[in-house]
């Protein structure tokens, strides 16, 4: 029976550590193989690729998006804190609260994007043309589990590991049996436009879930050796995604319009109707529950942060953690119910966007913890404004802005394409160009004005500040 968590952002002590780096696996690998990461590859089809060159743009970028991923979850055993609160080292107590904003509207995104799709899909297991059932059903459904927390979520990650194999290898042989895919691969010439749009839209995928990695990494033994938690969540996330993004790209190349007009009923279809597509459709489910309790138990965790930094608490009742959980649940699921029929054009950008958003602070916070800080943290001093870290680091949020800034003529979105991007053909490379030159103005700053201590300092060994 799965027991409600009692820990929220502070500092997991060493006596309530468990599990192992496999776990890690699991819970990434279930994660991945979901239907809002087939959409995600079938946008680089969608948008002019090959799909022989969208599946190996993809797996690039997923590659480079998980090598970022998988060092923010490294962090996890050693500190024992959320992810989030980790970067109030880099931004100081008060400024981590700016790009937790952005996080949060990441969080409500994905978590809405994800409403949608499996509201279609419990909408077609039990029978009914309503779309705000399914959504509404799909919304208790992640209260539930996020409410519970840690040790439920990855016993779902483990079920939809299972699970998802299996559906998602029949919907493989499914799509080989049923078309000519292999006449579809290197049927268009290769073109660096679009191939690098599917490069982004892999790392992307990745790069999103740097600010909560380490949040299901935290609760590992101190002493777990940073490697196997690097690998483990790297190959989980990396393997199911590239899989989802594979079908996804195949199946918009021999579906065309069919899979654009609604891709849960395409994915039934697919199964081969009647009572099969009624178990694709909840592996479909089951998959988008895995990933939407990581959204909404994340963006707890990351309204508590923003909260606990201005009343410099750190702990809440199990009343006011269901309150969060409702309420960051309850406006995911209104903007699904308001959701848009121009749903795919609409992901690509939000994707895309939000790279931009969360590219330079994975930059300044993988910099510091292991080139700066050298994985030396004061963890008290995380939860005093007044402490070592400060209120707001001045370092730290110039080279935010700056790596923002500095993508913007790299951008390709609907509202603005810089003019940079045109020259290259309308491929998105922003990103790239974030880490890199945010990663090396903070490295160059931030070596001259950081406040590291001589080791790390836990929460029993000295207060904060010290």
């Amino acid at each position: 029976m799965a027991v409600l968590e009692r820990r929220t952002i502070e500092f997991i002590p060493h006596a309530e550590r468990h599990g192992t780096p496999f776990g890690q696996f699991t819970l990434w690998f279930g994660a991945n193989l979901q239907i809002t990461a087939i959409v995600d590859g079938a946008l680089a089809v969608v948008f002019g690729a090959d799909p022989l060159w969208a599946i190996i743009g993809l797996l690039i970028g997923n590659v480079a998006g998980g090598i970022v991923m998988a060092l923010h979850s490294a962090q996890g055993p050693g500190m024992g804190i959320p992810q989030m609160i980790s970067s109030r080292a880099q931004f100081g107590v008060y400024g981590a609260c700016l790009p937790l904003l952005l996080v949060i509207l990441m969080y409500l995104g994905f978590a809405a994007t994800g409403t949608v799709l499996s509201g279609q899909a419990i909408n077609r297991i039990i029978g009914t043309d309503g779309s705000a059932l399914g959504i509404l059903i799909f919304g208790a459904l992640t209260m539930l589990v996020a409410t519970v927390g840690y040790r439920l979520i990855h016993t779902l990650g483990r079920l939809s590991s299972v699970v998802g194999s299996i559906g998602f290898a029949y919907l493989g042989i499914r799509l080989f049996s049923s078309y000519d895919v292999p006449a579809l691969l290197g049927a268009k010439p290769f073109e660096l436009g679009t191939f690098l749009l599917a490069i982004a839209l892999g790392a992307g995928w990745q790069l999103t879930f740097g600010p909560y990695v380490a949040d299901y990494s935290r609760y590992l033994p101190q002493h777990t050796r940073e490697r196997s938690t690097f690998l483990y969540t790297f190959f989980g996330s990396v393997i199911g995604s590239q899989w989802s993004m594979t079908i996804g790209a195949l199946v918009a190349a021999v579906s065309g319009p069919a899979f654009l007009k609604s891709q849960v009923t395409f994915i039934g279809d697919l199964a081969g109707g009647g009572a099969v597509a009624i178990l694709i459709y909840m592996v479909i489910v089951t998959g988008k529950l895995a990933v939407n309790c990581l959204n909404a138990y994340g963006g707890f965790m990351t309204l508590l942060t923003t909260v606990t930094a201005v009343t410099r608490g750190y702990r809440v009742s199990s009343a006011a953690r269901a309150a969060f959980i409702f309420a960051f649940i309850a406006a995911s699921v209104l903007i699904a119910l308001l959701a848009s029929a121009d749903f795919l054009a609409k992901f690509r950008d939000f994707v895309l966007l939000l790279l931009m958003a969360f590219t330079p602070w994975s930059a300044i916070n993988l910099v510091d913890y292991y080139l700066i800080s050298k994985e030396r943290i004061d963890i008290p001093a995380l939860y005093d404004p007044n402490g070592r870290y400060g209120r707001w680091n001045v370092t730290a949020l110039s080279c935010y802005a700056a790596g923002t800034v500095v993508q913007i003529p790299f951008l390709a979105q609907h509202l603005y394409t810089g003019p940079l991007t045109k020259m290259l053909g309308g491929a998105d490379i922003s990103w790239i160009i974030g880490l890199l030159v945010t990663g090396g103005l903070y490295y160059a700053w931030g070596s001259r004005t950081a406040n590291v201590p001589a080791r790390t300092i836990y929460p029993t060994e000295a207060p904060a500040g010290a």
